[in-house]
């Protein structure tokens, strides 16, 4: 299955829901990274050189592993077929592979001499800086033999798979042996390749689905260099015919992305605003996402922006990070979608948790309550000046039963589900708690808060749950009206015939 076209409206929040159900078939060159912390305090007097006092040590499964992390991760399934050594490292990266619980199938081809690649970073932890890598590696093509044992394990994978990722690192696994015969069984079984490049001859990646060359690789594919957003996309396009590929993705960095597809104009987005911690591995996230992404057939512009999302959450952790589903969803919808599950509670039960941790946290919890049929002008006030008091507000909200009693019939107009929706969409609410009864005196005992809130139209002594705010010291605040603004008036002049019991 190819992608779908470009500027095609897609539903993230869907889409993201079968993530799970995708396999994803990644070859490549295969690593060990090793990251070793600690602090710098000292010059040392046998050379100027810093002296890191070590304080942990962390390996990862690195290089194309990475982008099959990436995948298992995200919760799609990973068939991944690499090159190893018969060495420590190939023994330590064997093991790692079978504590994934079945997220990544490894085929590891042994080949016997040759030297399993390692790197081994040492980073001051208080600066949060590479001071030096050191490398182990054999960088020469695979055998003939290994060649023969990496493409006969693809393409048993390759009926499996919704897409091919081909990761290379010019470490000798991807020879053009191997990439051809992979891109061309793919193209026959119709699955989309996408290659993350590392070869200074790009013809040899002709045929595949999507290349996604950083910007320096950009400028070695085309023999110049380019800078600007028109010199990347131009040299994204002659990129695009040389390999004859549907799409070119260019990372470039803190910088954003550039997206060229055949026949559409370049699209250019920028990289989210986040404190970058490691950039180690961030192209293999990309790699991985967009792989999922069109196995999913998603538009090619859609996956790259679920890549830019998954590449800002990786590069704030240290190491050669991944990012999960729930992680991708956060940074990648808007915060209004993602409310209702975060902010509506239906089941008390896990109020006392929320509550617990703000409480731990030394926070100021305010309280304020309504039928929030039709959310106007003076709900906004009221909600806005409620929130100014605390630093958590709680919005005590009327159930439909609760809401017909004190409303009357006809009332409300809004089911509960869409009041509740509306009122977590808002920055100034925190938390939205449904509730059965007549008054929230219930609720206002559960959640106990320093700051009770009411519309001016209430004289103190008429605020439901006063005493339990005032005997535990909290303060109760009165807020004036807007004057013309009420869901009565609003009923009154779309249904003038219809009778409503005042707000």
């Amino acid at each position: 299955m190819v992608p779908g076209p470009c500027n095609k409206m897609f539903d993230f929040d869907e889409a993201l829901k079968f993530v799970s159900k995708q396999t994803v078939l990644c070859i490549g060159d295969l690593m060990l990274d090793e990251f070793v912390y600690g602090e710098v305090s000292r010059i040392s007097p046998e050379a100027p050189t810093p002296v890191l006092a070590v304080a942990r040590s962390e390996i990862e499964i690195g290089g194309a592993g990475n982008v099959a992390r990436n995948i298992g991760a995200l919760g799609a399934h990973c068939i991944f077929v690499g090159l190893i050594g018969k060495d420590e490292a190939a023994r330590a990266l064997s093991a790692a592979f079978a504590k994934l619980d079945g997220l990544i199938t490894p085929h590891l081809v042994i080949e016997a001499g040759r030297h399993t690649t390692r790197k081994a970073r040492f980073v001051s932890e208080h600066h949060s800086a590479h001071l030096i890598r050191a490398d182990w590696e054999t960088a020469r093509p695979a055998s003939a033999t290994s060649e023969t044992a990496v493409i006969a394990h693809a393409e048993a994978a390759l009926p499996r798979c919704g897409a091919v990722v081909l990761s290379d690192y010019a470490k000798g696994v991807l020879t053009p042996r191997v990439i051809r015969a992979i891109i061309e069984r793919a193209r026959q079984l119709g699955k989309p390749v996408i290659v993350d490049p590392k070869s200074h001859d790009y013809s040899i990646y002709r045929g595949a689905t999507l290349i996604t060359p950083n910007r320096q690789e950009l400028g070695v594919a085309v023999h110049r260099p380019v800078t600007t957003e028109a010199e990347i996309a131009k040299a994204a396009a002659e990129l695009g015919r040389i390999v004859d590929s549907e799409a070119v993705l260019v990372t470039r960095s803190e910088e954003g992305m550039s997206l060229h597809v055949a026949g559409d104009a370049p699209v250019h987005i920028p990289a989210y605003p986040v404190k970058v911690r490691d950039v180690s591995g961030a192209g293999d996230t990309v790699a991985a996402v967009m792989a999922i992404l069109i196995a999913m057939t998603a538009p090619f512009d859609a996956a790259m922006r679920a890549a830019n999302a998954a590449a800002a959450v990786v590069v704030g952790k240290r190491g050669t990070a991944t990012v999960s589903v729930t992680e991708l969803r956060h940074r990648i919808l808007p915060s209004a979608s993602l409310a209702p599950e975060d902010k509506i509670v239906f089941d008390w039960a896990s109020l006392d948790e929320r509550l617990a941790e703000w409480r731990r946290h030394g926070l100021r919890i305010g309280f304020t309550n309504g039928c929030f049929d039709l959310l106007h002008r003076g709900h906004v006030k009221l909600l806005a000046e409620a929130r100014a008091a605390c630093d958590r507000l709680v919005v005590g909200l009327n159930s439909d039963a609760s809401t017909t009693r004190l409303k009357g019939k006809g009332r409300p107009i809004n089911p509960v589900e869409g009041r509740a929706e509306v009122l977590a969409a808002l920055e100034a609410v925190d938390l939205v708690v449904v509730f059965d009864e007549d008054t929230p005196l219930e609720l206002i005992g559960r959640v106990r808060p320093a700051v009770l809130v009411k519309g001016a139209d209430y004289t103190r002594d008429e605020v439901v749950g006063r005493e339990i705010v005032e005997q535990a010291g909290g303060d109760v605040i009165l807020v004036g009206l807007v004057p013309g603004h009420s869901t009565t008036a609003i009923v009154k002049r779309a249904l003038p015939e219809k009778q409503t019991v005042e707000d």
